[in-house]
């Protein structure tokens, strides 16, 4: 993964093809936070260590961005990730590593790659890990060569002693390094981030994101030995994207069959992701590996340029594993903060790690689920419930009896008395619905919806984050659902960040019932939306909500009733993390 930005404007999908001309005179398209002048002050609320993660991953300071190479060894869960070890801004990066035997409790080790070869002198940036057939894990990386045009080459190393279960120590071979250096007619400037290796037909092949004029594409390398790396002469796939970062292709299991496969086995259906430079989201499409000429089709073409997305808000440079202990497929990735570089040079910290994800097919073949690890309930505590509770047009409630719910996980189920006030959807949102919350947000009334969750929510309402639903009506009279996470009025610092993040929900609501959970972690809510179907993970920066003055409400400001058929929230306890 490249240099990290911080992202306030995405071009909508329609404008594509005009920001990608853009984009070709200048690699920075967006407006970014880092190049804006200091506020005038750092409001003492955002250096509150009560802001830092509780139970998400974070090293105890300074910078960190996307996951790489996580993978499961000898009984431990191992997470490589970029890290600034002199400060809380990008730059210096090394691979960080932490080991985990439950995904949520996590032990900091010394840094596993860094800089220390001619082809990496100046940076190691993304990669992922491949277990070959002996057992042997082996970690391919990106590595600069040369700093003036961040020259970037694909390198190998292995663990020093594989009989430590921690690999601890990493050795870079001098006469296999580097494994893949940019040909004529690549962009060497954007040529990273090796995938995980798949074994077929005797040949290992793995992928490495690029570019080419402003087409993204995923290059594919063949080795027989996991040493001598070839070009194949045609890209996996590739799309009218720009840059692809961070790619990942895996298989996966039958529609609805929950658990995973290992990257070499063979698979019905194929997922292939790629993190959009140009939007600084991740995107994937689902289809199919033709393996005897190495090339992947989607099966929905129209999805290379209305893609799918793993999380619909603040979630980036992901990266996925097979776990064999407990045969599933994980998803980690990165949030990068709300606020500006002086706010973090104030609190010495930037980033965090979503909650692992265990993802499936789901039933119909067209998308992912996506639910928290299991492992994350280990941490519930203290609990409340409500249940059969109707919510009238205009009304809210909090629920009370937790000591606070700035930590908190919340499961909710809804129930709509009817669907036949809902609105007619203007299909100039069809693929942009960022833009409809933005609109529609969580205090416009409407017809069925905005119900939801009000969260990290000072006691007189002043603050507060809503997640929530509104269903509209198509031209068809189909209900089409908006799932929105709506931090505007989540602070009354006038200096953060505060988008509305959204996305639609592809699920069958004719029942009139819907379900969402939401993890909320002081200063992150990441919620998921009808089991799955839809994830939001959204950076706040309460200025009151924070301790015990955080609260919980459900809300409806719609025309129709809405039911709490159940709710249940959960304290949530502090793991261990990486010794903070």
């Amino acid at each position: 993964m490249g240099t990290p930005r911080r992202v306030l404007l995405v071009a909508p999908w329609a404008l594509l093809l005009l920001a990608l001309q853009l984009a070709a005179a200048s690699h920075v398209i967006h407006r970014s936070l880092e190049a804006e002048a200091a506020p005038p002050s750092v409001p003492s609320s955002i250096v509150s260590p009560l802001l830092r993660t509780g139970y998400h991953f974070q090293p105890p300071r300074n910078w960190i961005n996307g996951t790489a190479a996580p993978m499961y060894y000898k009984g431990w869960y191992h997470l490589f990730y970029q890290y600034n070890p002199k400060g809380a801004v990008w730059g210096n990066i090394v691979w960080a590593h932490s080991v985990s035997h439950d995904l949520i409790n996590w032990f900091a080790l010394e840094p596993a790659i860094y800089p220390s070869i001619p082809s990496d002198k100046y940076g190691c940036w993304s990669g992922s890990a491949t277990l070959l057939a002996d057992g042997t894990p082996a970690i391919t990386y990106t590595g600069i060569s040369r700093p003036d045009i961040n020259y970037q080459e694909q390198n190998i190393a292995f663990p020093k002693n594989k009989s430590d279960p921690l690999l601890r120590e990493w050795v870079k071979p001098a006469e296999l390094n580097p494994i893949a250096s940019p040909e004529p007619g690549i962009n060497a400037t954007q040529f990273r981030d090796p995938t995980t290796a798949w074994l077929a037909d005797g040949h290992w092949r793995m992928l490495v994101g690029g570019v080419r004029d402003t087409r993204g594409l995923a290059f594919v390398y063949r080795s027989k030995d996991f040493k001598k790396w070839t070009r194949a002469k045609h890209p996996l796939h590739s799309a009218l994207t720009g840059m692809w970062e961070c790619p990942d292709f895996f298989p996966v299991a039958g529609s609805g069959e929950e658990n995973g496969l290992d990257t070499s086995e063979h698979g019905e259906k194929y997922v292939l992701k790629a993190s959009l430079d140009l939007t600084r989201y991740d995107y994937y499409t689902v289809g199919r590996y033709h393996k005897e000429k190495d090339r992947y089709v989607p099966d929905n073409p129209a999805g290379d340029y209305h893609r799918l997305r793993y999380d619909y808000g603040n979630f980036y440079a992901s990266k996925t594993f097979y776990d064999p202990a407990k045969r599933r497929r994980v998803l980690t990735g990165w949030a990068n903060e709300s606020d500006s570089v002086p706010d973090d040079k104030a609190k010495g910290w930037a980033g965090i790690h979503a909650i692992p994800r265990k993802i499936w097919l789901d039933p119909s073949g067209k998308q992912l689920l996506q639910w928290p690890v299991e492992e994350v309930e280990k941490l519930r505590g203290k609990s409340v419930s409500v249940s059969g509770k109707v919510v009238k047009p205009g009304q809210h409630f909090e629920v009370t009896g937790l000591a606070t719910s700035y930590q908190a996980d919340v499961e909710v189920s809804f129930e709509m008395s009817s669907l036949d006030k809902a609105e007619p959807f203007d299909p100039a949102y069809d693929n942009d619905a960022q833009k409809l919350c933005g609109v529609k947000g969580a205090d416009v009334k409407g017809g069925v919806g905005p119900f939801g969750l009000w969260v990290l929510a000072s006691g007189d309402l002043r603050e507060k984050t809503a997640v929530f639903f509104r269903v509209f009506k198509d031209g068809y009279g189909k209900p089409k659902v908006l799932m929105c996470t709506d931090p505007t009025k989540s602070s009354l610092s006038p200096d953060l960040y505060k988008p509305t993040f959204a996305g639609f929900v592809d699920t069958d609501i004719s029942s009139g019932k819907i379900s969402l959970r939401s993890l909320i972690d002081r200063s992150v809510v990441e919620s998921f939306g009808a089991g799955g179907k839809t994830c939001i993970l959204s950076r706040v920066y309460p200025s009151i909500a924070i301790g015990k003055g955080a609260h919980l409400y459900v809300f409806n400001n719609g025309e129709a009733d809405v039911k709490v058929s159940r709710l249940t929230a959960w304290e949530m306890k502090k793991p261990l993390m990486n010794g903070a």
